[in-house]
């Protein structure tokens, strides 16, 4: 089936690669879009031609309907498909595509329109008989109104943007003292990301699963479900682990729960490709919590365990075909797990991190599947998402996908900016996770996944560092005091030199740990012996640090700055009253003033970087000496922003 002959991809990174390869499959011609800053981008490299929509920023160009709409006229494209985030779930985007004669891959204007809108969608959803969170989704968006609300919902209550999706826009507020500040940031966000500041509140439900379900609609009135996903690890309300299907789900409830998806679609008149969202908690009741209208992040799980392609389908409903399928043909076989890979600091909370990517060899093997929006050379900016990748696995059951996706993980070295690789190593290795007890509190309750481990690395990991760097083509001597190595552990800085001492890998180190040993390297594997021990792992060092993988667990060490600027040195140079910026962004809110008496913790300065707005607080109580930024400014990783008296 050839439905269309040409397809604008308004879209960037891993999802932009995934539809370009759908559609040169099915012999339609792949046309891209690109910012400035993209004009280099890995999804360039799919298309057959594309077109310069504007500047870096996403308001200047992916999220510019008529730059977009224009570069599918220059580029004679009949058909657009928007994948997901920027304009995707923007109904005046797709009524202005329909308009200027281009097919519009995916659900119509009113459809989006009418799900887009949270308040309308959960009104829906109530007719249709399909449970929802109890909250407030009144006209009323007055601060007073909103503020009365929440004290009638009762804490913990989280604020959400009406519009949009992805985690940008929500908070979670304990204390209605500090509702104020959350409504204003969550309007704040959710206007910037989607042009709305519209906002809804829910009660907050502390332990539940988030279970989604794949909806396909065709435009002759058959609307059915794919199953479910079990989406409910998460950060900052981002998905981090998905899986198809949900090891809580009997397939009595995944009748109940996908029935209900059902009626949520048919509510609006939903036709193509879309995902009906729940909450289900403990007792087994489950909650309508949004409609997103749009190809999820995370549908190669489904496609893996149902056998479909997700894409092809939306190709063809969108050309006017009938689904073939039928729901009693539905049913998964085998299991999918997906982690999402970012570009994240793990010595720095996991925030995101920028760079250029200098090495990026993806794992292979039976059921594993990489959906990835970089390769070595490509930049990682402040102005979009961190995701770099998708890596799935499959396999004939949840234990076997897992270890696949456990040993798919071990072998998947990125150098030039750091990951959160270690973090979903250590959920995919986690007792929890693998019994499947998983919900959106399993990142709360192990809040130690995104800290250093406090026992500290083990004597092997370490001196696998300290030979890895040793060993490295790059290292540097000084003089004839050989190769000094100084890295960051949990424990503190460990400084040793090491001078080599013979032929065949013998080496002496010195320092904070001591020996004679010979080091032999082979690609990544180091082997090191002293006297009677013996320890192996697999290495990697880049201009961060180092990596371990010893004994089945991966330690990272970075390198530690010298003596001079640790503790009471950095306190005589006035360090210790400098706040930097922990990564690159843009100030979107100063709260203080020079003279400004402040307490710890109080907020100075909203951060915003790739798309999401981060509180910088104070790190102690004091006096505001100096304000170095403004609105607006950009900054670099470690730029001061706001300085205390001493």
């Amino acid at each position: 089936m050839k439905p269309f002959g040409r397809l604008l991809i308004a879209n960037r990174g891993e999802i932009a690669v995934r539809i370009a390869r759908a559609a040169r499959e099915a012999g339609i011609v792949p046309l891209g879009v690109y910012s400035e800053a993209d004009a280099h981008a890995y999804h360039l490299d799919f298309m057959d031609d594309a077109a310069c929509i504007g500047p870096a920023p996403a308001s200047q160009s992916y999220l510019d309907i008529e730059r977009v709409i224009g570069a599918a006229r220059e580029l004679r494209a009949d058909a657009l498909h928007p994948g997901y985030g920027f304009l995707s779930e923007r109904a005046p985007f797709a009524r202005d595509v329909r308009d200027a004669g281009i097919t519009f891959i995916g659900p119509t204007p009113e459809a989006i329109e009418a799900m887009g809108d949270k308040i309308e969608a959960k009104r829906r959803a109530r007719e249709h008989d399909v449970p929802v969170v109890p909250g407030y989704d009144g006209a009323d968006q007055s601060p007073t109104a909103l503020r009365a609300e929440a004290a009638r919902i009762g804490t913990p209550v989280l604020v959400k943007a009406s519009a949009g999706g992805g985690g940008r826009g929500m908070r979670v507020v304990d204390d209605l003292g500090q509702f104020d500040e959350a409504l204003e940031s969550a309007k704040r966000e959710a206007l910037a990301a989607f042009g709305d500041d519209k906002v809804l509140l829910e009660k907050y439900l502390v332990r539940p699963r988030h279970i989604e379900f794949q909806i396909l609609a065709d435009t002759h009135g058959k609307t059915l479900h794919l199953g479910e996903r079990e989406c409910s690890i998460q950060r900052r309300h981002q998905k981090i682990i998905e899986e198809a299907p949900s090891p809580a789900l009997t397939p009595q409830l995944r009748e109940r729960m996908g029935a209900a998806a059902v009626r949520a679609a048919r509510s609006v008149g939903y036709t193509n490709a879309g995902t009906v969202e729940f909450l289900l908690d403990e007792a087994g009741e489950f909650y309508f919590l949004e409609m997103n209208a749009r190809l999820q992040v995370e549908h190669p799980v489904t496609e893996l365990v149902y056998g479909l392609d997700l894409v092809q389908l939306q190709f063809a409903i969108a050309a006017g075909a009938r689904l073939e399928l039928e729901q009693h043909d539905v049913s998964p076989r085998g299991w999918a797990i997906e982690a999402r890979v970012n570009a994240e600091d793990p010595d720095n909370g996991y925030l995101p991190t920028t760079g250029t990517i200098t090495r990026f060899e993806p794992p292979t093997g039976p059921g594993i599947r990489l959906d990835a929006g970089v390769n070595a050379g490509s930049e990682v900016s402040i102005h979009y998402d961190s995701m770099l990748a998708k890596l799935i696995a499959f396999g004939p059951d949840r234990r076997s996908a897992i270890e696949r996706l456990t040993g798919a993980l071990e072998e998947f070295p990125i150098d030039g900016v750091r990951t959160n690789l270690p973090l979903l190593l250590r959920i995919a290795r986690n007792v929890t996770f693998r019994a499947g007890y998983t919900t959106t509190a399993f990142l709360v309750e192990h809040a130690n996944f995104l800290h250093p481990d406090p026992t500290g690395e083990p004597e092997e990991a370490v001196l696998l560092a300290i030979a890895a760097v040793l060993t490295d083509p790059r290292a540097w001597r000084v003089g004839r005091m050989g190769i000094p190595v100084r890295l960051a552990a949990s424990r503190g800085p460990i400084a040793v030199t090491g001078s080599e001492a013979g032929p065949d890998g013998a080496w002496q180190i010195r320092g904070d740990l001591s020996g004679d040993v010979e080091i032999e390297a082979t690609g990544e594997r180091l082997v090191v012996r002293g006297g009677e021990s013996r320890c192996a792992g697999r290495v990697r060092v880049d201009a961060c640090g180092v990596e371990v993988v010893f004994d089945a667990q991966t330690y990272r060490f970075g390198f530690a700055p010298p003596p001079a600027l640790d503790g009471k040195a950095a306190a005589a140079a006035g360090g210790l009253g400098a706040i930097v910026s922990p990564m690159p962004g843009k100030i979107v809110k100063v709260e203080v003033r020079p003279g400004d008496a402040v307490l710890e913790r109080d907020l100075l300065v909203v951060l915003e970087a790739m798309k999401m707005e981060h509180r910088i607080e104070a790190t102690r109580d004091g006096v505001v000496k100096s304000v170095a930024v403004a609105p607006g400014a950009l900054v670099a990783g470690g730029a001061t922003l706001v300085e205390l008296e001493a």
